[in-house]
């Protein structure tokens, strides 16, 4: 018969070992869990100023700025005084035109 061959002892971690590891896994956890605190800080802080920038956006679309709603009322003020300039070109037209058939019906 063969003899066996004695058991492998294995790996004897002591009890302060094991203390020890749980201690640095914990201090480990903690940190994770600062730096995850500040990334939802950052993440909320880029929500808010997202959401802020789309109203924004959504004000510059339908026109309510008061820098908008300013140059709307100056284009209507300005489109208001033009509408004659037509007008008084026809005219014009034909004051020349009336004067220069009166002019050849007077020789």
């Amino acid at each position: 018969m063969t003899t066996q061959p004695p058991p492998d002892p294995g790996v004897y971690i002591s009890l302060p070992q094991m203390y020890q590891e749980v201690q640095h896994v914990s201090r480990l956890v903690s940190r994770m869990d600062g730096k995850l605190d500040g990334i939802l800080a950052e993440s909320r802080e880029i929500k808010g100023d997202v959401s802020d920038h789309e109203a924004r956006i959504r004000a510059l679309e339908l026109g309510e700025t008061p820098r908008q709603q300013r140059n709307d009322a100056r284009l209507s003020s300005l489109e208001s005084g033009r509408w004659p300039l037509p007008a008084l070109g026809a005219l014009t037209g034909l004051a020349g035109v009336a004067t220069g058939v009166a002019a050849l019906f007077m020789r």
